[in-house]
């Protein structure tokens, strides 16, 4: 693969920065704007939505400026793509998360004032997690032979997914929950929006905590498929690691705006199964083809084409099994 112009060696400076810059916006988010728990409207959530989706094109822009001035404006121009290609990889995989979240929250009875709480927390564990990913990404990248075979990994993905059933989440059958169950007991309600209480002089842990529990080894799941699938878009560290992270910075504003509507995106799941397929094959042969690197615009548009494509059918073919809104 290409030498990467942003190597952890000499950038460790700016992953530090960017971490810090995010750890502050979540902790205004949590601890001032969001003190309260409370359900988010479905106008407060798009504000927010509309707030991480800007706050991710500056830093797109921003991005640009810094590769324009230190690497020329080809790199430039090809680095800020990568990251905006990543980034609506990413979050249209997250999409796939929406469906799993209801159902967590469901089995759970966690009421809709503490999902916010819920995913905040989710989203730490997830930043920690995809890090650790990312890491090990950029390690085993540097062969070929893992290049073709995580690509292969991403095609099969993609075709399990569109030739399968839908994922299915059983909470009862989760080794980490059955883990915390046999060493730590569980309260049988809520006791306000705390993860753990004393209950004779013991810890219990509250069903908010096994549904972090549950979003947490959902999320893991779900890294499997999205962090090869970026490292097919570009082989900078750095942009997939801050791709990521904008995504999920808006995957709690995104669950809000859709979560009471992830049932008429039907024919979602088929755009995102031929959206791996495509990064797979563009990791395994696609680049190879191409000299070492298929054109990033093309990359884009043919996701942007499929994603469109996918959720314009199922609002024109509304699924007859959804509820009626």
């Amino acid at each position: 693969m290409a030498t990467a112009l942003f190597p952890f060696a000499g950038y460790w400076w700016l992953y530090i920065a960017f971490t810090a810059a995010v750890l502050v916006l979540l902790a205004l988010d949590l601890g001032v704007f969001h003190r309260k728990s409370h359900a988010p409207t479905f106008r407060e959530a798009a504000l927010w939505m509309c707030i991480w989706v800007a706050l991710a094109m500056v830093f797109c822009f921003g991005l640009y400026w810094y590769a324009w001035w230190n690497f020329g404006d080809m790199r430039a121009k090809q680095a800020s793509l990568e990251f905006l290609t990543g980034y609506v990889v990413e979050e249209s995989l997250s999409l796939d998360n929406m469906f799993v979240f209801v159902l967590i929250f469901g089995y759970f009875r966690i009421p809709s004032e503490f999902h916010h709480r819920v995913l905040f927390y989710g989203i730490l564990g997830a930043l920690l997690f995809r890090g650790i990913f990312i890491a090990l990404g950029s390690t085993l990248l540097r062969f070929e032979w893992v290049v073709i075979l995580f690509g292969l990994f991403l095609v099969f993905t993609g075709l399990k997914m569109m030739l399968g059933r839908e994922r299915q989440i059983e909470p009862e059958k989760n080794w980490v929950l059955r883990l915390f169950r046999k060493f730590l007991p569980v309260a049988p309600d809520l006791s306000d929006q705390r993860m753990l209480v004393r209950i004779d002089g013991k810890p219990h842990a509250t069903p908010l905590l096994l549904a972090l529990a549950a979003i947490e080894t959902a999320d893991i799941l779900f890294a499997v498929d999205s962090v090869p699938a970026i490292f097919a878009i570009t082989n900078e560290p750095f942009i997939v690691y801050t791709s990521n992270v904008f995504a999920i910075l808006g995957l709690r504003s995104m669950y809000f705006l859709l979560a009471g509507a992830v049932g008429r995106f039907h024919l979602l799941r088929y755009g995102l199964a031929a959206v791996l397929i495509f990064v797979g094959l563009k990791m395994s042969w696609l680049n190879m083809q191409w000299g070492g690197h298929f054109p990033i615009t093309i990359s884009l548009a043919v996701i942007a084409l499929l994603l469109a494509a996918s959720i314009g059918l199922s609002l024109l073919f509304p699924n007859p099994a959804a509820p009626a809104r």
